[in-house]
């Protein structure tokens, strides 16, 4: 059977580059004024349309009462020639004014080319497709029920029965045509776990109900990609239930018409089409799939982890006698590794001045594939990169934009840096330290699970040439309502985003050797727009700050 070769996506006429609004709450919310401005021409068309329509009535009017009246009566009325010439004049002009009149095409281009004029700031295909992965991947890692997220829920399946996990203060029911196209992305992937969950709740919507004209989907549409699922996953007299159904939609569909013989032979042959149920795609981090989704889903509430009683909170001075009169609150998550958690390390302001400050150029789409960790990115917030070899490149596991932020970019990053410095103890000055990362997550983003210390000598980190990143120092710039804990993979805990505060710990061991327990990941957003602001600390400056041990193995 071939794949269907249909283009349903509007958008995939649009003018092709790369998508970057679903990588970050902020473009989003950006993407709420260009609809406003779309809704406001629309209602200009809709005032101009009523208008010419009102004329058409009227004109309407205004013959049918000739018709009713005037032509109905005596003989003798023809024989006025004003009434004559008036029939002839209206026929050889009126009627033709009317039917030819270019002002619906004048009042639709008008509409256009509004729309043309903001075009560039409209999601791309990838933005499309991108946004529906993240609901897949809200799916999955929180277990969330297809069935529940289509009525605007956000519920798992406990005990066999569905259980809310979160109540949104704001949410809305996905209609048949969202979830056929969510449905649809995980098709064209072969993906069909996801595409038989989504396509089935579509095929459930859309069913007697009428299509609307904004729709790319319809029933037809949604039952033969779901026949096709279910086909490859085995269930071939549920395919061809389905097949037959779309039959009597469209009965000459010679394509269907072949599959359905396909099928049929398929169930009375000795050896069926195995079934092999909906298996969930493969990872490249299945060995931890497991350990992160049900740390991200726990969502910090360990009580193997946080019950130890070597575990503490206090009021942290350092030794500095910058923080002798306002210690810093202090709470310990981990001792191995060593993670700890700085209460209100931040203003509320600070935290918006920082954001402030990232905000120019998010717009831009112009990402290239390679870039260099630390070149000047200074107020871009662009598409987050991984590491990729010598390179870095954008990928499917980490969904955020970032922005690289010097310290002359705004007063208060040297502030932040002092007060790093003064709890840490070490040196963050610039090359001892990168430059400030602010990050901005898009819709489900996470970070699956990585190391930020360098596992490669040909890693990215060692451009600054101060040696591998020592430490880490991640600020929470906000809340969220759900989801984005940070997921520590071996050392089986999560710590959940605590607004204003900020998360610190040790990559290496004493040794200079990469620390495996600090695997960690951010795990998807569910509710919320999360941002935080990363300052990787290296090796070189930390000589007297922060010794090495005597002992080769610590």
């Amino acid at each position: 059977m071939n794949l269907l070769t249909r283009v349903f996506f509007g958008c995939a006429v649009l003018t092709v580059s790369a998508g970057e609004m679903y990588t970050s709450l902020l473009n989003v919310r950006q993407a709420i004024s260009v609809e406003r401005k779309l809704i406001d021409d629309l209602r200009t068309y809709i005032d101009h349309e009523f208008e010419r329509l009102q004329d058409i009535r009227r004109f309407y009017a205004k013959v049918s009462d000739l018709h009713t009246g005037l032509y109905k009566g005596p003989a003798a009325a023809m024989g006025n020639p004003l009434v004559a010439f008036t029939l002839i004049k209206r026929l050889h002009s009126e009627w033709l004014n009317v039917i030819y009149s270019s002002e619906a095409s004048e009042n639709a281009q008008a509409l256009r080319s509004s729309y043309e004029e903001e075009e560039a700031e409209l999601p791309k295909l990838e933005d499309l497709q991108g946004a529906a992965k993240g609901l897949m991947r809200l799916q999955d890692v929180y277990g969330l029920q297809v069935e529940s997220l289509v009525r605007g829920r956000f519920q798992r399946v406990t005990n066999g029965k569905p259980a809310d996990i979160y109540v949104p203060t704001v949410s809305v029911p996905l209609s048949g045509d969202d979830c056929f196209l969510v449905g649809k992305v995980a098709y064209e992937q072969q993906d069909y776990y996801h595409s038989v969950q989504w396509l089935e709740e579509s095929v459930r919507l859309f069913r007697g109900v009428e299509w609307s004209p904004e729709n790319e989907g319809t029933l037809e549409d949604a039952l033969d990609h779901l026949a096709f699922s279910h086909f490859k996953t085995g269930n071939v007299s549920y395919a061809l239930s389905l097949s037959q159904e779309l039959l009597h939609h469209d009965p000459k569909n010679w394509r269907v018409l072949q599959n359905v013989e396909k099928y049929e032979r398929l169930l009375v042959s000795e050896s069926p089409h195995s079934s092999n149920g909906l298996t969930r795609p493969s990872s490249d981090h299945l060995r931890t799939r497991d350990t992160y989704e049900n740390l991200c889903r726990t969502q910090g509430s360990q009580p193997m982890h946080f019950e130890n009683p070597r575990l503490f909170c206090d009021d942290f001075t350092n030794g500095d006698p910058g923080l002798l009169l306002k210690p810093v609150r202090r709470e310990v998550l981990s001792l191995q590794p060593y993670v700890v958690l700085y209460h209100d390390f931040i203003t509320r302001s600070e935290a918006e001045e920082i954001k402030q400050v990232a905000h120019p150029g998010l717009g831009s789409r112009n990402t290239h594939k390679h870039e260099m960790l630390f070149s000047v990115f200074a107020n871009k917030l662009r598409r987050s990169v991984v590491a990729a070899g010598e390179k870095q490149a954008t990928a499917e596991y980490r969904i955020s934009k970032s922005a690289w932020l010097k310290n002359s970019a705004h007063s208060t990053i040297g502030k932040l840096d002092h007060r790093i410095s003064m709890i840490t103890g070490l040196n963050v000055q610039h090359p001892y330290s990168e430059y400030l990362q602010v990050v901005n997550y898009g819709i489900g983003g996470h970070y699956e699970p990585h190391f930020d210390h360098a596992t490669s000598p040909s890693s990215p980190v060692y451009k600054l040439k101060t040696g591998n990143r020592v430490a880490t120092f991640m600020i929470y710039l906000s809340s969220v309502e759900a989801g984005g804990s940070t997921a520590f993979i071996y050392a089986n805990f999560s710590a959940p985003v605590v607004e204003r505060a900020a998360i610190f710990w040790w990559n290496l061991h004493r040794n200079g050797e990469g620390d495996v327990d600090t695997l960690h990941a951010g795990c998807p957003v569910l509710i919320g727009d999360k941002w935080v602001a990363n300052k990787w600390i290296h090796e070189f400056g930390q000589e007297f700050l922060h010794r090495c041990s005597l002992n080769p193995e610590e």
